[in-house]
């Protein structure tokens, strides 16, 4: 997608950020997965040559800090400065390595922000305003943001003070919500009179939609806001009766709204790192006040901040406008929304306990769905990715071709690259780059992949242990293109799996490190002689899967009887113990069922699909592979192999006969090396076949 910017690589620095997380509670996976996304984007970039700088810091202000400092009976700062912490030493471990790390506590982030709202004022964007606050008439205190909850003024369904979290997912003013209650006290609120600091977003409507006609990245991030700004912009409230923020200027009695220093941090966080390394090697500059590529990186619950606020906020203080805005999806556990009260997550510190690499996850993350959909986590799901994938074609092709090139040629054999063979790793480069300028980490992470199937492929066509004997100089002129596509395959997969491409590269003989390397050297000659490879991946047994379910299952059902107990117990309490506050970057989606997609498509679009009425002639196992059959499914004009997981969920003898509905224009794939020529539809974890109710022949089509 590109909407008038030249593509990538520029000679313009980039920046990469991740939305900020609030620094008060453990991480867990459906977290990981923005700030692992944020991290491919920036690394690929590297990887094509950008100059780019990938930037973040811990969100230490506002009400959801201030909530649980408070039950905590903690300081806010002290509270907030120790999941900081934590978080540092928690994102390089999953690979997820900042330029630099702040936080919107510090000295920088706190200057600029001042900075920010102090040209917002002289520009005359700023004014006063008496409105309307929720007040605990108890406590005798206001109550901002998610010291309030009640009923959405838009859809009607609970929201918490500043965010209709359980609905339409609006941003909230204070005074919006509806049937106030106090989460101090559990207590109906009252409104009172209080003059607060507005700004005038209302005049940027023209400003805000010219820019969403000329920002890149996901879809979801540039259609929602459209809404909003047609439905009419209100101005923004950017202060709070609360004692833990920015002091707001020239009121002794007000902090800044915690979503105006938020991302001012990305800019502070920016110029620390041009500071440390200084302005000849990263001009902070350059890239914010100058002609910078800015691609944020978020999730879905704080594209309003992201695309009305805050490109505001960069317009009036002038500054550079995002060229890109990247929304992901929600995620899900086994089917289920993330939930920290009853501990059903897969949290980021007992994923390393487990003894997993962080490879695995990482790829995961970024190969399971498109980055703005919604993607569900299962150990069963990890394990065949892994297995399938990891093991059986990349890991597989790499140690082959290796091993055979060591034992026969100590290293690389003297011939030169196919024609062929250089032409499939320029396409695979073609592929990546074009990922990366459709800010698709999928395609981006797939294209490594792709290209060690190929590979797989081409040794086993060519067979060089027999040629070997046969035809030395062709068995060398194979195990050469093999060790070439071997290097581009770790250039290609660093972005997505950093450590193991390092391993690799060491394995190749390679001087210097892989994360240095950019697509050109992909085709550069490998070393002359290297030792023998080690495997990269180990499989995981169905074991291990299900001692890691029946222990989610176990301690999911442990908190759920506690929390009915403390439910009960407090059931004539006067003071409610509240819910958990979560990271801004939380993406837990509903109870049971994924949330209805925010984006629609056209007629056109959805005629595009090719959907047939098939009927399955025959059925089988594949080797290998748990879950998967090899279908063999008449649609009419053809008869079409199709691999489809169905074999833990059917009988499989019982499904000859059956009709079914199949998707025919979807590409090919390959599955545990069989090829899979569409895809049969159904629903659920219980893959419940689509089917029609009337006796139509195979290959009628579904409109």
């Amino acid at each position: 997608m590109s909407n008038g910017h030249e593509d990538f690589p520029t000679d313009r620095p980039a920046v990469v950020t991740c939305g900020l997380p609030y620094a008060n509670g453990d991480l867990h996976i459906g977290h990981l997965r923005t700030y692992v996304g944020g991290d491919i984007y920036a690394r690929a970039l590297e990887t094509l040559g950008q100059e780019t700088a990938f930037v973040c810091g811990s969100d230490m202000h506002g009400t959801p800090i201030a909530v649980q400092a408070e039950r905590e009976g903690v300081d806010p700062e002290s509270f907030a400065l120790n999941w900081h912490e934590q978080y540092r030493e928690t994102f390089p471990e999953f690979g997820v390595e900042f330029d630099n790390y702040g936080h919107t506590h510090d000295e920088t982030n706190t200057e600029l922000t001042l900075e920010f709202v102090e040209r917002l004022e002289a520009e005359g964007y700023v004014y006063e305003k008496e409105i309307k606050v929720a007040w605990d008439p108890r406590e005798d205190q206001p109550l901002p943001d998610r010291y309030v909850e009640g009923t959405c003024p838009y859809c009607g369904e609970q929201a918490r003070g500043d965010e209709c979290d359980e609905g339409c997912g609006r941003h909230l003013e204070p005074g919006e919500i509806e049937d106030p209650v106090s989460t101090l006290t559990g207590n109906p609120a009252e409104y009172r009179d209080r003059t607060h600091e507005f700004f005038r977003v209302s005049e940027l409507s023209d400003y805000l939609s010219e820019f969403l006609d000329r920002l890149e990245g996901t879809s979801n991030a540039r259609n929602q806001p459209r809404e909003w700004i047609e439905s009419g912009l209100q101005d923004w409230c950017i202060s709070r009766d609360l004692d833990w923020g920015i002091d707001y200027p020239g009121e002794d009695d007000l902090v800044l709204y915690v979503w105006v220093d938020a991302p001012v941090e990305y800019v502070a966080s920016t110029r620390q790192y041009s500071e440390r390394v200084g302005a000849d090697e990263y001009d902070w500059e350059s890239v914010w006040k100058d002609d910078g590529e800015i691609v944020h990186v978020i999730g879905r619950d704080i594209i309003q901040h992201h695309t009305i606020f805050w490109p505001a906020m960069l317009h009036v203080a002038d500054y550079e406008e995002p060229r890109a805005i990247t929304a992901s999806g929600f995620m899900t556990l086994n089917g289920m929304g993330f939930s920290t009260s009853r501990n059903r997550a897969v949290w980021a510190r007992e994923y390393l306990e487990e003894g997993f690499h962080e490879d695995l996850l990482r790829y995961y993350l970024a190969t399971n769905g498109g980055f703005q959909q919604d993607v569900d986590f299962s150990w069963g799901r990890f394990r065949e990715r892994v297995n399938s994938e990891l093991v059986g074609a990349l890991g597989n092709f790499v140690y082959r071709s290796l091993l055979f090139a060591e034992r026969n040629y100590d290293g690389t054999p003297d011939a030169e690259v196919s024609d062929d063979v250089r032409h499939r790793i320029e396409s695979a480069i073609d592929d990546f780059a074009a990922a990366i300028n459709d800010y698709s980490v999928r395609r981006a992470g797939n294209a490594a992949v792709d290209l060690s199937r190929f590979g797989n492929e081409y040794i086993q066509r060519h067979e060089p242990w027999k040629l070997a004997d046969e035809s030395p100089e062709e068995a060398a002129q194979v195990i050469r293109d093999c060790v070439q596509i071997a290097k581009a395959v770790a250039v290609l997969f660093e972005p997505v799996a950093p450590d193991s491409a390092e391993r690799l590269w060491d394995q190749l003989g390679e001087s210097g490190s892989v994360h240095e390397a950019t697509v050109g050297d992909a085709l550069e000659v490998p070393p002359e002689t290297f030792g023998e490879p080690e495997e990269l991946f180990e499989k995981i047994d169905d074991e291990r899967v299900e001692e890691l379910n029946e222990r989610l299952e176990e301690r999911t059902a442990e908190a759920e009887a506690a929390a009915e107990t403390e439910s009960d117990a407090d059931a004539g309490d006067e003071v409610p113990e509240g819910e958990d506050v979560e990271s801004e970057a939380d993406s837990g989606a509903g109870p049971d069922l994924e949330p209805l997609a925010d984006e629609r498509i056209d007629f056109e679009t959805f005629q595009s699909m090719d959907l047939r009425v098939g009927e399955i002639l025959d059925a089988e196992p594949v080797e290998g592979a748990d879950e998967l059959l090899r279908l063999e499914v008449d649609i009419g004009a053809e008869t079409r192999q199709i691999v489809a997981g169905l074999r833990q969920l059917h009988d499989v003898d019982a499904l000859p006969g059956t009709r079914v509905v199949v998707v025919a224009n979807l590409e090919r794939a390959e599955l545990f090396g069989v090829e899979s020529n569409g895809m049969v539809l159904a629903a659920g974890d219980e893959a419940d076949l689509l089917t029609t109710h009337g006796d139509v022949p195979p290959g009628t089509k579904v409109r």
